[in-house]
């Protein structure tokens, strides 16, 4: 067995409690004073979390832009510098390689954000299709990566920059050379959990400091250092997907409900574009739906779902919501099955348990 990567703060994590899992290769903690107050804290006040794993590829040369159009779903000609987009890697089938954020630095440069796992997989992708002029460089290991969500994350963040008014930054904006305790960073406004927030990319050597410095200046406001149990029970109620769950090879971003990011009108041809426009022409054979439990019992990824005596899918995410306080769940069904208060069965240790199709998301700020 390999030994698991760390990031930048793995240092400092046993000093605020943390307990560790591995999470795609890396040793990361999984939650510091327990996942349901973790949440709580990102929903009501603030929450500080390492995502100093995520991936980052930059994207330069003459030919970027063409090159990026050609791989990425969405139009990454309606970017300007300091913008950033969500989009997707697809293959030539529509099953989709990533999902991804871009964020443009200035004329020809590009900033990939990429899923942890996936860092190495996407790299080799765009290598092997890259025919433009453009130059792309896997810049993860120079980079770590603080993300501060919650309604409080602005005026927290606030009392350690001096020289800029966070409130100008819009979001999916970002700000490079911005001073946070006197350390240099890129800020931007994005956020995974369905609060407001901002992602702080720094050097690695200045993340333990800047780590300190937010949780010491949001002290009275009841900030708290969070794990990746709370970042995903907050995304799963935002329906954020996560890669692997609600994405992967086998499932396109339309079946997963993200046709925004898959511009089909774009002048460029895109990796997989052809099999999402018959895709979407045949009509989606499947969907990914919210469902909630009518018996009791928490549905989890993998259960199947039926309908009568016939599977119709199966669920991708599932939890009982720490702010709804409903056992809910994200699922890939049968098209046919996806309308509104639909009753269906949920396989839970070889028992079928009735739930029913319901709106998503099921948390909104």
């Amino acid at each position: 067995m390999s030994e698991l990567k760390k990031t930048p703060l793995f240092s400092i994590y046993k000093d605020y409690g943390a307990k560790t899992i591995d999470f795609g290769g890396w040793e990361l903690p999984v939650q510091f004073s327990g996942i349901k107050k973790e949440h709580e804290a990102v929903r009501t006040r603030a929450g500080l979390f390492d995502v100093s794993h995520m991936g980052e590829i930059e994207v330069t040369g003459r030919e970027s832009l063409q090159f990026l159009q050609k791989m990425l779903s969405n139009d990454i000609s309606k970017l300007k510098p300091g913008g950033i987009q969500y989009t997707i890697m697809c293959y030539e089938n529509g099953g989709t390689v990533d999902d991804l954020l871009v964020y443009q630095k200035g004329e020809n440069h590009y900033f990939l954000v990429v899923n942890a796992a996936n860092t190495e997989k996407d790299f080799e992708w765009l290598q092997k299709h890259l025919t433009e002029d453009a130059v792309i460089q896997d810049v993860s290991d120079k980079y770590a990566m603080l993300a501060l969500q919650g309604p409080f994350a602005e005026k927290i963040l606030q009392r350690l920059v001096d020289s800029f008014n966070l409130q100008e930054l819009k979001p999916f904006k970002f700000a490079d050379g911005i001073k946070i305790a006197g350390k240099k960073t890129l800020v931007s406004r994005t956020g995974y959990t369905g609060e407001d927030g901002f992602e702080i990319y720094c050097e690695n050597a200045d993340a333990p400091f800047l780590w300190q410095a937010i949780l010491e200046a949001g002290k009275e406001d009841g900030v708290e250092p969070c794990g990746l149990g709370a970042r995903d029970t907050l995304r799963f109620e935002a329906c954020l997907p996560l890669y692997g769950q609600e994405l992967s090879s086998e499932i396109s971003p339309l079946e997963a409900g993200l046709g925004f990011a898959v511009k089909l009108g774009k002048e460029a041809d895109f990796i997989g574009k052809d099999a999402l426009i018959k895709q979407k022409e045949e009509g989606l054979r499947r969907k990914l739906v919210g469902i909630e439990m009518i018996d009791r019992g928490i549905p989890r990824h993998g259960y199947a779902v039926y309908k009568g005596d016939e599977k119709i899918g199966e669920v991708t995410t599932g939890t009982q919501s720490p702010t709804l306080k409903k056992n809910i769940g994200l699922a890939l069904l049968d098209s046919q099955y996806t309308a509104a208060d639909t009753e269906i069965d949920v396989e839970l240790r070889g028992k079928r348990l009735k739930a029913k199709v319901v709106a998503t998301p099921f948390y909104r700020r």
